[in-house]
């Protein structure tokens, strides 16, 4: 029987990743990589989310697009007042809703390129575009004009380095190329109002960092979320 192959190849290539254990793990279990275990890592990236969402009492609708094994995104939720985390893999978010339950927590299996996006104040995006072509960047970065907030991670090299080399989806970042995601330079140019540097982590190798930004796009209101 011929398989009829879907129109999303970067479906295919996260859902390849997560059956075949391709960031390492239990091989019977989901596992987003050492970037979403490694405590030297995640530990300062969540205190200053943590420090963030409670500077707006707790009080904002966040939408995690690429929520993965949720061993981040678990620390998060009670900062917020509601939290939609989202991943493209069908398998692993119905293993989150079977190991995460929280009265303000919803899981949705959407593809953040091609599916609408539910309505928030914020949006996290962690190490995800990290992983599209600039087509599916571009996809992605028109819909999220509607959001007040964006708190973008991105690993990407350090010192001077040319942004946004293309590359496949699915098909490794753009670190193999001496190149990361700047979606404030060609040829996304995303439109926002104030940006924040949050948090950086050189890797042990001194070649790469893990940096987290925070866009405001709408910094000239002065409602308080």
């Amino acid at each position: 029987m011929t398989k009829i192959k879907t129109p999303w190849p970067t479906k295919d290539a996260m859902t390849q990743i997560y059956d075949k254990s391709l960031w390492g793990g239990d091989t019977y279990d989901f596992y987003s990589g050492e970037g979403s275990h490694d405590t030297d890592i995640i530990a300062p990236y969540i205190d200053v989310i943590t420090t963030f969402l409670s500077e707006k009492h707790n009080q904002l609708v966040v939408c995690d697009l690429g929520c993965g094994d949720f061993n981040v995104g678990q620390h998060l939720v009670n900062y917020t007042k509601e939290y939609k985390a989202i991943d493209v893999v069908a398998p692993l978010i119905e293993r989150n809703k079977r190991h995460y339950k929280a009265s303000n927590l919803e899981f949705l299996n959407l593809d953040i390129v091609h599916d609408n996006l539910p309505a928030a104040d914020c949006v996290i995006l962690r190490q995800v575009l990290q992983h599209l072509s600039n087509n599916e960047v571009s996809q992605v970065l028109k819909k999220l004009n509607k959001y007040r907030y964006i708190i973008l991670t991105e690993h990407i090299p350090t010192g001077n380095f040319t942004p946004n080399k293309d590359i496949i989806s699915g098909q490794g970042t753009r670190l193999k190329h001496q190149s990361g995601v700047n979606v404030l330079s060609a040829p996304f140019l995303l439109n926002i109002a104030k940006a924040e540097v949050l948090n950086e982590f050189v890797m042990d190798d001194n070649k790469s960092k893990i940096v987290t930004l925070l866009f405001d796009l709408q910094a000239h209101d002065t409602a308080k979320i």
